[in-house]
């Protein structure tokens, strides 16, 4: 399972341990990854997502799952993510 958010595509990044003596080592920053269970609005099902704390504080602020992934762009998102955002276009699309 990859460190990286399905959402945000946000993943590990690196950088250095700096002693007080100031001697670096190298090291790595790993997103706060959670899984959580989102829903949909315009399709009536949840979805299981790995996804950032910063990621799930985005989609609570934009308006749940189908906002997120409407403002989302596709090279972001995980390809899971993709065919679920695909999903609710469709259904959009039926239902207007």
């Amino acid at each position: 399972m990859s460190r990286v958010c399905e959402l945000t595509g946000k993943g590990p990044m690196t950088g250095n341990n700096v002693s007080h003596a100031n001697n670096k080592s190298r090291r790595r920053f790993l997103p706060n990854l959670n899984e959580v269970t989102l829903i949909s609005d315009a399709l009536g099902r949840a979805f299981k997502l790995r996804i950032s704390a910063a990621a799930l504080r985005t989609v609570d602020h934009r308006g749940g799952l189908d906002a997120f992934l409407a403002k989302a762009k596709d090279e972001e998102l995980s390809p899971k993510a993709l065919k679920i955002k695909k999903e609710i276009e469709k259904a959009q699309q039926t239902a207007a």
